[in-house]
């Protein structure tokens, strides 16, 4: 795929992940564009079909998969989950920096591919906190809750390991993680053609004025 180098955002749910990137995008609109997922489960409350994600069946999306449409796809809690590679090209040939959220199973799944991104986990200060938030969202069964917080043990087991992303970021404060992201990003545009890095630090050259 062509185009400026996508960044992979990946973290257990109630980690923040969610609330960096929506806020990261809407103050940078121009700059990075959303790869909107595809899933089988139902929508939430305030969640939009084609902006959240794309909301599918089983029976659509697994002929996506079987067909080699989709570059990442995993099952949670009874749903299928997945990045569609049109979604990806989508915003890439608008010269935009694609953003992927992600699973690590997604990440595993990534670099198996030539897509070469940057690789960013944003993780809990620690498990208690991360259960407090997920509890505080009231939009989880106990039994749902629980596999959340098993997949996030695994989760921050391997975002320590080696090799696995580019960077982790601790979210224990939001301003000072959205910050650090930032930072993070500014470096994206070094490989970048001329006119997208101008743009690129053109927007972060505004917002420290």
């Amino acid at each position: 795929m062509s185009g400026p180098r996508p960044v992979v955002l990946s973290g257990p749910s109630g980690a923040g992940k969610s609330t960096l990137m929506k806020r990261l995008m809407r103050d940078h609109e121009g700059i990075f564009g959303f790869s909107v997922s595809h899933t089988t489960r139902n929508p939430r409350p305030g969640e939009e079909d084609g902006k959240d994600y794309h909301f599918t069946t089983r029976e659509v999306m697994q002929e996506g998969i079987d067909n080699g449409d989709f570059i990442e796809n995993a099952e949670f809690s009874g749903n299928l989950y997945g990045t569609s590679k049109a979604a990806i090209e989508d915003v890439l040939a608008m010269n935009k920096i694609c953003i992927l959220d992600v699973d690590i199973q997604g990440v595993k799944r990534i670099k198996e591919t030539d897509l070469n991104p940057i690789y960013i986990s944003i993780q809990p200060p620690s498990m208690e906190i991360l259960e407090t938030r997920l509890r505080d969202r009231q939009t989880e069964t106990e039994e749902s809750l629980q596999k959340r917080l098993e997949a996030a043990r695994i989760d921050m087991e391997l975002s320590n390991e080696p090799g696995v992303f580019d960077v982790v970021i601790v979210n224990d404060d939001l301003e000072k993680a959205y910050e650090e992201l930032k930072d993070i990003l500014k470096d994206v545009s070094k490989t970048l053609n001329d006119t997208f890095s101008y743009l690129f630090n053109k927007y972060f050259a505004a917002i420290a004025a």
